[in-house]
């Protein structure tokens, strides 16, 4: 949520951190290779040629999930954690997975999880950026995405700035644009409205929303592991959301107030991004209250999983490990963080 230039934490997720990848990965990194993540979508199983026996399809089905969980359990750092298979939902991992914690940025799943629901959704429509939305993030200390007062974005755009830069003004725009009221105030409350009321129709219990973006007035916006898995698998079956979070950065072009064109440039904070082979997304968030969060999904071979950790000192080893743990991994290797550019925004 907040921005963050440089901290401890920061330096410490610089560091190459242990994790196990395949031997042919292990390879390629001993010789300074940097894994590029694919696109989400890129990711996804290919469906088979129709001339394939029902038997042979029943088999390669098969052999594409033979990497088991490793029976060993990994430790991690976080207060609170969970990994679930993708196909079936079923948990992999769990530490603390129904106690509630602030969940800080990952709120804004839920938030675009919401407008991309909305009926007859049109993703080029323009929205114009208010005044409002600026002085929210210099209000609260929010990571911004530094849209221009004025400027007038589409809604594909603001997904992008709500999920990559992790905008608290793009997240604003969002809510107040498919909210109902007369005021930005009941506008905001509005939409906020519907992120609970789609959190019940999903049956995540333990999940309330007081704010659009994670920055919480009341202490009332919080989940858990087990439900912001639950959410995200969910959220993830929108191929919109795939490619936005799948994104390590993006170029766009707004209209100015004036006519002319401005050129916004967004990097995603995630930094398994390009990092860790097969990584997909999924969203960072960070406040003081919450500690460093990451949701996270991978596929390798044919599987995906998708995982959480809140409140962890060591949030991109945690996944790592987990994400290892997950997909049956074996062979040591190291991931090289993907470095961020010194003026993109920390999550």
């Amino acid at each position: 949520m907040r921005r963050r230039r440089s901290s401890s934490r920061q330096g410490r997720s610089n560091t190459a951190v242990a994790t196990v990848a395949t031997t042919t990965a292990t390879a390629a990194l001993l010789s300074g290779a940097v894994f590029v993540a694919p696109t989400a979508h890129a990711a996804q199983p290919t469906t088979r040629p129709a001339t394939q026996t029902a038997q042979t399809a029943q088999t390669a089905q098969t052999t594409a999930r033979t990497a088991a969980p490793l029976a060993t359990e990994p430790k991690v750092s976080a207060r609170g954690a969970y990994l679930i298979d993708d196909a079936t939902g079923k948990r992999i991992y769990g530490k603390a997975p129904n106690t509630r914690r602030p969940i800080a940025s990952t709120t804004k799943l839920m938030t675009v999880h919401v407008v991309l629901r909305e009926k007859d959704l049109d993703l080029g429509r323009k929205v114009k950026i208010k005044q409002a939305y600026r002085d929210y993030v210099t209000r609260t200390g929010s990571s911004t995405a530094d849209l221009k007062t004025g400027d007038r974005v589409t809604v594909r755009q603001l997904l992008y700035a709500a999920l990559l830069p992790s905008g608290g003004d793009a997240a604003y725009a969002l809510a107040d644009t498919f909210g109902s009221g007369t005021t930005n105030a009941a506008r905001t409350k509005s939409f906020i409205g519907k992120m609970n009321k789609r959190a019940a129709a999903l049956g995540l219990e333990n999940t309330k929303f007081d704010s659009f973006d994670g920055n919480s007035k009341t202490g009332n916006n919080y989940s858990t592991p087990k439900d912001l898995a639950k959410l995200t698998r969910t959220a993830l079956k929108h191929k919109t959301l795939r490619d936005v979070v799948g994104t390590q950065k993006t170029v766009r072009k707004a209209t100015t107030s004036t006519g002319g064109t401005r050129t916004y440039t967004w990097y995603n904070t995630n930094r398994l991004l390009g990092s860790y082979r097969g990584a997909t997304g999924v969203k960072t968030g960070t406040t003081t209250a919450a500690g460093p969060c990451l949701v996270f999904a991978a596929t390798r071979d044919g599987k995906t999983v998708i995982g959480v950790v809140l409140n962890a000192s060591d949030r991109y080893p945690d996944a790592t490990k987990l994400l290892d743990h997950g997909l049956g991994v074996k062979s040591g290797t190291t991931v090289r963080l993907r470095q961020l550019p010194t003026d993109a925004q920390r999550d």
